[in-house]
């Protein structure tokens, strides 16, 4: 369930160079029909900034109609997860691999109950650490809480990765912002550059 293939990795990574071909090319378009004064230019310029900036109020409206039923997904992925930790089969070892390593980074333990996640695997050993072992400098620090004679993180790793998804919303939400802005204004200069050159 924690899995992330190659072919979704790369897909991502695909998108954002065809985005930015696109935009080098308008770009590039913008640039050359203001020098040579080309109303064709000008006029596919306008026209592309237009389309990406229609796709992103409808990417944004479809985020916000879609937003349940993606947080409905996201907890149902969760729950398996969390059901995963519990078992003993080769799917399971993996998945509770990934997540031992995600706890100590992420200084958390479990995914929505914290070490009742695990089981009766709680003592399970992975990379040579029991898992959500809370280590002194994280005591000092109040991170964890004892259980059956050992101390482990005490939030869930649920509470982690939620809050590290709403501080990078607010980021990029501030660059879709400022994208449509400079959109918009993009729209309005070649509109009355191409304006200007039809009087001519």
């Amino acid at each position: 369930a924690l899995n992330i293939n190659n072919s979704s990795m790369f897909a991502g990574a695909d998108v954002l160079i065809a985005v930015g071909s696109i935009i080098m090319i308008l770009g590039f378009l913008g640039c050359c029909g203001a020098i040579k004064e080309s109303r064709c230019m000008l006029l596919l310029f306008f026209i592309g900034l237009l389309l990406i900036l229609i796709l992103q109020v409808t990417g944004g409206i479809l985020g916000a109609v879609y937003k349940p039923q993606l947080e409905e997904g996201l907890n149902l992925v969760i729950t398996e997860a969390a059901n995963l930790l519990k078992e003993n089969t080769e799917n399971a070892k993996q998945v509770q691999e990934s997540l031992q390593k995600f706890q100590l980074q992420g200084q958390c333990c479990g995914i929505v109950n914290g070490i009742t996640d695990w089981g009766n695997n709680y003592n399970l050993v992975i990379d040579g650490k029991a898992v959500c072992e809370c280590e002194q400098k994280y005591q000092e620090e109040n991170l964890c809480t004892r259980f059956q004679g050992r101390y482990v993180f005490k939030e869930p790793c649920k509470t982690v990765i939620l809050s590290f998804l709403q501080k990078n919303m607010d980021i990029i939400m501030g660059i879709a912002f400022g994208m449509a802005v400079i959109e918009v204004l993009g729209l309005v200069f070649s509109m009355c550059l191409y304006c200007q050159i039809q009087r001519k």
